[in-house]
């Protein structure tokens, strides 16, 4: 038997639908209950898809998943899987530490070393916050001054992690291009006034400043998911008069549009990570090399539905439609 937490949003719908579909045995369950660990006695895997903005999960979602699979039950996603889940600094240091092809990123955890560092490296440069997903924690930083004020604020009062000015501004934008609704920007002109539970929850993000390398000519990023031995992907546009695709809205699910060695260096990375699934955000440098920017879990499953097929771990292309999140299920009962 399998256990899944039971959510509104997220995988769990699906995954309950293709167990109940296939006759394998599941039972719903709520990680947030106080005796969570004896209600999975006698399950053989645990699934939850977490969700890096919702308060109770990033208290202790990794925490449980951990715990669990130390008790010998599988879990997804398991650590490897996502321990660096919403964390770019424990991306950062990952990817360096297997040699995976990425974009250079550069953390101080002292004002002085990065204000010493802003006088002597070479602008733009993108900023991010560890945590945060959409490009709403991204910030193109054009000279020195802009950085060094970024590093004064890094090093004093800090960031909220909810950007309520940029939510606002992606709203309306999606709202304009008739892609989302009054309530949802109503919402966000709310959020101006009063921030999210997850935000007044956790405290500012400080003491720490975080820099990549802009790499410029970049009209669209890929992003690649691996699920075992299987990858698909889109190509992301960016938004108009920008330079951040994520979260653009603007997806081409063409193969043809793909460049096959961001998915040969998705399959080669995940296989060094060991881990279950993997979402890989690539850009490409002058000389037209893919370079990871971003890694990730978790993914809004629906905006796949429309990919024509995928390739397998050999780079065989197999065109078919499919459910990602089935592929999961299958990870974690075969």
């Amino acid at each position: 038997m399998i256990a899944i937490h039971k959510s509104s949003s997220g995988f769990s719908g699906s995954w309950i639908k293709y167990c109940a579909e296939n006759s394998i045995l599941y039972k719903e369950v709520n990680c947030y209950d106080t005796d969570i660990v004896k209600h999975l006695k006698g399950c053989k895997a645990l699934l939850w898809h977490h969700h890096h903005s919702l308060t109770k999960d990033a208290i202790f979602a990794k925490q449980l998943l951990f715990a669990i699979e130390q008790a010998g039950i599988k879990v997804f996603p398991n650590f490897n899987t996502g321990w660096h889940f919403d964390d770019k600094l424990g991306q950062k240091y990952l990817l360096e530490a297997i040699e995976a092809p990425i974009a250079p990123t550069y953390v101080f955890y002292n004002k002085m070393d990065a204000i010493n560092w802003a006088y002597e490296t070479t602008f733009p440069k993108v900023f991010k916050l560890r945590c945060g997903a959409g490009s709403l924690n991204v910030k193109k930083v054009r000279d020195k001054a802009s950085a060094i004020n970024l590093i004064n604020k890094a090093f004093s009062r800090g960031f909220e992690r909810y950007n309520r000015i940029e939510n606002l501004r992606e709203n309306l934008r999606f709202f304009r291009k008739r892609k989302s609704n009054f309530v949802k920007l109503l919402k966000s002109f709310i959020r101006i006034i009063v921030s999210t539970e997850y935000s007044r929850t956790h405290r500012n993000e400080k003491g720490y400043i975080m820099f990549q390398d802009f790499i410029p000519d970049n009209k669209f990023d890929i992003r690649v998911i691996t699920i075992g031995e299987r990858a698909f992907a889109i190509k992301r546009i960016v938004r108009e008069g920008d330079f951040r695709a994520s979260g653009s809205g603007n997806l081409v699910y063409n193969r043809d549009e793909i460049d096959i060695n961001c998915v040969r260096i998705a399959f080669e990375v995940t296989k060094k990570l060991k881990a279950q699934v993997v979402g890989y955000d690539f850009v490409f440098d002058k000389e037209n090399n893919p370079l990871i920017v971003e890694i990730n879990y978790g993914y809004a499953h629906e905006s796949y539905f429309d990919c024509p097929g995928f390739w397998d771990i050999n780079l065989n292309w197999h065109q078919q439609k499919f459910d990602s999140t089935n592929w999961i299920i299958d990870l974690l009962i075969d």
